[in-house]
């Protein structure tokens, strides 16, 4: 799983560098910290609903884009991976 996540935070990395018309990544760089923070937002509530209904293919697609919009703020912010697996270390 780190590989794919090192991949997409690559990705999403390239896009702020480099936009590509039409890319959703893009977009959410160009509306701004407030536009992803509200799909943070909405992807939360919507993992909870999907795990509320218990259907694992709701729960991992929606967890998903969790993952991916937390993963462009963290692009957006200048927050490596390596902090968040360091922070998680500490953790345990």
């Amino acid at each position: 799983m780190n590989e794919i996540l090192n991949e997409l935070y690559q990705v999403i990395t390239d896009r702020l560098s480099n936009p590509k018309e039409g890319s959703y990544t893009c977009y959410l760089f160009d509306k701004g910290l407030d536009k992803i923070l509200k799909k943070i937002g909405e992807e939360a509530s919507e993992t909870i609903i999907a795990a509320k209904n218990g259907s694992e293919q709701e729960i991992v697609y929606e967890v998903s884009d969790l993952v991916y919009h937390l993963m462009v703020l963290l692009v957006e912010r200048g927050i490596t991976l390596d902090k968040i697996e360091e922070e998680l270390r500490n953790r345990r």
